[in-house]
């Protein structure tokens, strides 16, 4: 009888346990780094990602690609701001120095470790901002919308129509190029951005300026 019960308890394959076991020793060296002198909080990976939240990090080529693009989008002195895209956030201050500002506009309340430049965001409402993000006062909008739905690129779609000048990064699924050029009037590029773990679906890039993408 004893051992018909111990048959209903799942088991874990050996493969499965071994990708488990490998993820929670990548975790605990990547903790073990941040204590460790020298250790930067913006880089790409600082925070862990909550798949759970639906967050997929770039890769830091990608991270570094975006990020600079971003800079010569905006121009000496530009505004920009990331929205739901803290990895090219990160890469942007890592650059700190350079002539440009940024904020970052995310859900996760992790982020707001950042300080000031930090806004929490909602996509379900996409105008609850704060009364200090004036509309049309960024150079670029960087957005990567959490979900691959039309609901949520619509609604983000409203917050970055509103906080941007006129230019426009999205990132999202190969699969919604036809809703981003309905809702941003964006086009694909060439670039085809990476992300640290593999995703199922394909990402792409999408832009509405002359861009260093193509």
């Amino acid at each position: 009888k004893m051992d018909d019960d111990d048959d209903d308890i799942p088991q874990l394959s050996s493969h499965a346990l071994a990708a488990l076991q490998e993820f929670y020793l990548e975790q605990q060296q990547r903790e073990g780094m941040k204590t460790s002198q020298g250790f930067n909080q913006y880089s790409v990976g600082s925070i862990e990602e909550d798949w759970q939240l639906s967050q997929f990090w770039y890769s830091d080529g990608t991270a570094s690609c975006l990020a600079n693009e971003a800079v010569v989008a905006a121009g000496k002195g530009g505004r920009i701001a990331c929205i739901s895209a803290p990895s090219v956030y990160q890469k942007l201050k890592e650059q700190d120095g350079k002539d440009f500002s940024v904020c970052i506009l995310e859900y996760d309340r992790r982020f707001s470790v950042y300080g000031e430049e930090f806004i929490f965001y909602d996509y379900n409402h996409p105008l609850n901002l704060p009364e200090n993000l004036l509309p049309h006062s960024f150079d670029i909008v960087i957005a990567d919308p959490p979900y691959l739905s039309e609901e949520c690129l619509q609604k983000t779609a409203e917050t970055i129509k509103y906080l941007t000048k006129g230019k426009i990064l999205l990132c999202t699924g190969a699969i919604m190029e036809e809703q981003a050029a309905k809702h941003l009037g964006v086009k694909i590029c060439k670039f085809i951005p990476k992300h640290s773990r593999n995703l199922a679906n394909e990402f792409r890039c999408y832009v509405n300026y002359a861009s260093g993408l193509d």
